[in-house]
């Protein structure tokens, strides 16, 4: 219940917030939201994560199938020990249906947020809840292994 709830809410702020980008902004155009440090930047993006694994649509959304059907075969004992666990796989999750239903929706998914001074890649919030998402796996991989 918690994983379907997290992707849920996960997947409904991704969505809004992409909503939001597209009809507010042209591709390509920027404002800036914290001088110097980060600024909302229209992007259409084609490409996998960092911009990698090509631009074919439909072996994205295969990619995003496995690496979650992966993913729950690796977790699923720990998810079903740890609430941190249930919520970080629901981010993921979460995270990519909503850049799949991108994909298949504008055949690119939307990216708009921009630390342009420290940060190369444009993303979003579902790229940032995947990433946060795997970050906590880890770190429930690493403290469990330290408690045996």
């Amino acid at each position: 219940m918690v994983i379907a709830l997290v992707a849920i809410a996960v997947l409904a702020l991704d969505q809004y917030s992409k909503k939001l980008v597209v009809a507010s902004f042209l591709p390509g155009e920027s404002r800036i939201v914290i001088p110097h440090l980060l600024k909302w930047t229209y992007e259409r993006n084609v490409h996998g994560a960092f911009g990698l694994f090509g631009s074919n649509a439909v072996l994205l959304i295969g990619m995003a199938i496995i690496v979650l059907g992966l993913f729950w075969v690796s977790f699923r004992e720990a998810a079903a020990r740890s609430r941190l666990v249930r919520v970080a796989f629901g981010m993921i999750v979460g995270g990519a249906i909503g850049n799949v239903v991108d994909r298949l929706h504008f055949g690119y998914v939307v990216d708009f947020i921009d630390f342009y001074r420290i940060w190369p890649n444009i993303f979003n919030i579902a790229d940032s809840c995947i990433t946060v998402g795997v970050a906590l796996l880890l770190i429930s991989s690493l403290a469990t292994r330290r408690n045996r």
